[in-house]
């Protein structure tokens, strides 16, 4: 399980590395993807490829616009190489998609971690009040 918020700058290479913290998790090694709101999804590779990939296995291969975020998907995918000291290159690709030039902010969620612009994930957490967001769990139960 993934928990917390971390700041974090590109290096001067590009580079970023996940904090110790999370990666201890990612036990199988990970792979990185564009996420919903602006954001970078990270999942540890054996969730990704035992239960994420399954579940997308059931969408019809023949349906068009069944298909289509399949492959807007995977196709942004990428399994990460990390140095010796723990960082990697995000592609310039998700690096767009995300809005990300210098500071970051990674965070745990459950059972992924999100990268995000700081700016972007300030906008994002600052919009409405704590309260107000998650009386919404409400509808799914929690």
């Amino acid at each position: 399980m993934f928990f917390g918020e971390y700041k974090h700058s590109l290096d001067e290479k590009g580079r970023l590395r996940i904090p110790v913290k999370l990666r201890n998790n990612l036990c199988n090694g990970y792979v990185v993807t564009k996420g919903s709101n602006g954001c970078l999804f990270v999942f540890d590779k054996k969730y990704f490829s035992e239960e994420f990939l399954n579940k997308l296995s059931n969408v019809p291969t023949f349906n068009a616009d069944s298909q289509k975020p399949v492959r807007l998907l995977l196709s942004s995918t990428f399994e990460v190489e990390e140095d010796a000291q723990g960082r990697f290159i995000l592609p310039s690709n998700l690096k767009e998609f995300a809005g990300i030039s210098k500071n970051i902010t990674i965070v745990g969620v459950g059972s992924r971690i999100e990268i995000w612009d700081e700016a972007k994930w300030t906008a994002y957490t600052s919009s409405e009040s704590f309260d107000d967001v998650i009386k919404n769990l409400n509808s799914y139960n929690v």
